[in-house]
């Protein structure tokens, strides 16, 4: 189980109040939420079982690791797998005795230095990648390439549309508004960006008797 979930600050403004400061996460959270209740393509996903971190860029370039959603389950929402001739389960993470099934990351300052368009295909290629049955698991596509199907680019123009049809249904722009502006940008109007980081799930080694 992990439950030491931390509210950290990423580049704090010096002498500001703290009350001012960004609160990414749960800024993205309630994007999430309001993306999941629109559009149809996510209308199973529960978001009070997705936890929403960040985690800091190790590089200042723009290139590279954006977001990525990491399932708390393996293949068809199993708890356990086979692995090198052993059986593995993963750490359970629980918010408030809610047992989250998936945790989604985003990559700071890098995720918000891209266009809003980017962000926004970013967010939602990301929820896209949760199972149409919300165990767990992440959505298998047909063939080799089950993550991204055949041409990642092809799954980009579909998350094209998405956006499209999100923003058309005209959302409050207060919902994603905080997306137009650069990390630089948040950092100097409120003072510092805060947000939820929480330690990576480790496999654990299950003996045979216990998955039995």
């Amino acid at each position: 189980m992990i439950d030491d979930r931390e509210r950290k600050l990423v580049m704090p403004g010096r002498n500001q109040p703290q009350p001012s400061l960004f609160d990414f996460t749960h800024a993205m959270q309630l994007l999430c939420d309001d993306v999941t209740c629109r559009l149809d393509e996510f209308l199973h996903i529960d978001m009070s079982r997705v936890l929403v971190t960040f985690a800091q860029a190790r590089r200042k370039v723009l290139h590279g690791l954006q977001a990525k959603l990491t399932p708390m389950r393996f293949e068809g929402g199993a708890l356990t797998t086979r692995r090198h001739g052993r059986t593995w389960t993963v750490q359970r993470l629980y918010q408030e005795d809610r047992e989250m099934l998936y945790i989604l990351t985003f990559y700071l300052p890098r995720f918000l230095d891209q266009t809003f368009q980017e962000k926004m295909i970013t967010v939602l290629h990301e929820l896209y990648h949760i199972s149409p049955r919300f165990d767990g698991d992440i959505r298998r596509m047909e063939g080799r390439y089950h993550v991204h199907s055949h041409s990642q680019q092809e799954y980009d123009r579909h998350m094209e549309v998405l956006v499209r049809q999100y923003l058309e249904s005209q959302p409050p722009e207060e919902l994603y508004g905080f997306l137009r502006s650069k990390f630089r940008t948040l950092h100097r109007h409120h003072g510092g960006v805060v947000g939820l980081q929480v330690p990576i799930p480790k496999l654990i080694p299950v003996s045979d008797s216990q998955s039995a």
